[in-house]
């Protein structure tokens, strides 16, 4: 999968979830997964994960697939490429481990 991140330009408005985009908390925008599915998303070029919650859509760029808030993004070291290729596992409630391995289509 390949992520990105949200702009500090949309810290303050409206997710397609009802929720008020705050570019600090660990968030972040899928196309289809539903809204609260919990993600560990890792960067394996440097081996950093971090825990993020679905609350918004998109990203709508060609080739992106998730975008992640921006604290999420600098705790896994996304920063400064702005895109990068990530390893994404859904977190499932019931038992709070991760199970199952998200890839690209």
């Amino acid at each position: 999968m390949v992520a990105s991140y949200y702009a500090k330009y949309f810290h303050g408005r409206r997710t397609a979830s009802g929720e008020i985009y705050d570019h600090y908390a660990m968030t972040c925008a899928h196309k289809t997964l539903p809204f609260d599915t919990k993600l560990i998303v890792t960067n394996p070029q440097n081996g950093e994960s971090v825990e993020v919650r679905v609350n918004d859509r998109g990203p709508f760029p060609r080739g992106r697939d998730i975008d992640l808030s921006y604290a999420a993004a600098k705790e896994i070291g996304l920063i400064l490429p702005g895109v990068a290729p990530v390893e994404v596992v859904i977190v499932h409630p019931e038992n709070e481990q991760p199970q199952d391995q998200l890839v690209s289509n």
